[in-house]
């Protein structure tokens, strides 16, 4: 049977992207998430033994910009700002174990491997998207990111 919670993020990042339907199919059953542009998301659920379970619809909450602008009063040494593309768990490394895949000060590539994101234990890799230096960490290792959600400053080569 599907987590509750695994869901309810699923949900969350079905209604902070662009894509309109999504469906997965799996030991624990089949999952189809669709979003209306007038209403918010519905998800229907069948599990094998067909138990249909419907949970209600999730308020779509409006991005506030304040939250994601750069704060005035720091002076900024950045001139490229990597953004999350989803909501999920942030991570510096792919493993407790392991170093991290950029620090402050680093060079990157545009194919550089920053970060990782975990959402519905899936692992996506975030990759830089400019070549340029790591000048800040904005986001804390461990931790919920929204959608769109400042995780990089990078200053371009």
């Amino acid at each position: 049977m599907f987590n509750i919670t695994d869901v309810k993020q699923l949900i969350e990042a079905v209604d902070a992207s662009s894509i309109r339907e999504l469906s997965y199919e799996g030991e624990e059953g089949k999952l189809t998430l669709r979003k209306d542009t007038h209403q918010t998301t519905h998800t229907a659920v069948q599990q094998p033994a067909t138990v249909e379970p419907t949970l209600a619809p999730v308020e779509q909450k409006p991005v506030n910009d304040e939250a994601v602008a750069v704060n005035s009063e720091k002076e900024v040494n950045y001139d490229h700002v990597i953004h999350s593309p989803m909501v999920g768990t942030f991570y510096l490394t792919s493993s407790p174990d392991t170093p991290p895949y950029v620090e402050v000060g680093d060079t990157v590539t545009e194919k550089s491997v920053v970060c990782i994101i975990e959402a519905m234990k899936l692992f996506n890799e975030i990759e830089a998207e400019v070549d340029g230096t790591i000048v800040e960490i904005l986001a804390k290792n461990g931790e919920l990111v929204e959608y769109n959600q400042p995780l990089f400053g990078i200053k371009k080569a």
